[in-house]
């Protein structure tokens, strides 16, 4: 369990701003103790599950993660790319997963999920098959990180999602009312906007969740990435 996988650039930082209401923090349960979430900014975050630690897309350096520890995983969200950069040495240690595969993770699973534009004047940005999504069982509890996406269809079909992190940036990925009308369709149980700076800004967060509460049972809650 104690291996370093580096599946799939992570995104790129930017000026922190609070989100009033917003929490540091976050945990959910699972079949095998608390998950917490740690935002670090925009689309990058720690979670800490039942003695170990996983970075989703970190960048910036290691100053952000000295109080984390060493990453047992470090999930990636545009993956090939970045695995020709790592030097020799480390190429062992990586493993890079396609769209639709799926690899074991000790007793977890780690689904890779396309991640791509729709729309024609933005497909430019993330081809099919460059990158992807992924969902990550931890404990029996599936967690859906949507990495740069428009609402494409895989989304659409995710099925039994405890909790999902969904982005909303124009022009890179998708608009708030996308971004939501995806969410009411494959109903997590709870969604964390996040990748929401960008055209609209943190004034979407409101809206989406306003749209978002069309399904009373799935839960908004809100994280300080800025």
């Amino acid at each position: 369990m104690k291996q370093l996988l580096v599946f799939a650039v992570a995104c790129v930082f930017l000026a922190p701003v609070v989100f009033a209401g917003s929490s540091s923090d976050d945990t959910i349960a699972t079949g095998q103790g608390s998950l917490t979430f740690h935002p670090v900014e925009h689309a990058t975050f720690v979670m800490k599950w039942n003695g170990t630690t996983i970075a989703v897309d970190p960048i910036g350096g290691e100053g952000p993660y000295k109080a984390f520890g060493k990453a047992d995983l470090i999930l990636i969200t545009h993956p090939a790319s970045v695995a020709e950069k790592f030097p020799e040495v480390d190429r062992g240690r990586i493993t890079v997963v396609a769209n639709g595969e799926s690899v074991n993770w000790g007793e977890s699973i780690i689904e890779a999920i396309p991640m791509y534009n729709l729309a024609p004047d933005r497909k430019d940005f993330h081809p099919k098959g460059r990158g992807n999504g992924y969902v990550v069982t931890l404990g029996g509890t599936r967690i859906y990180i949507a990495g740069d996406t428009e609402d494409i269809p895989e989304m659409r079909a995710l099925e039994d999602i405890d909790a999902a992190f969904v982005c909303m940036n124009l022009p890179y990925t998708m608009d708030v009312a996308a971004a939501a009308d995806a969410v009411l369709e494959f109903k997590p149980q709870v969604v964390f906007p996040y990748h929401y700076r960008g055209k609209g800004g943190m004034s979407d967060l409101d809206r989406f969740s306003a749209l978002v509460a069309a399904n009373p049972n799935i839960e908004v809650r809100l994280l300080q990435w800025y």
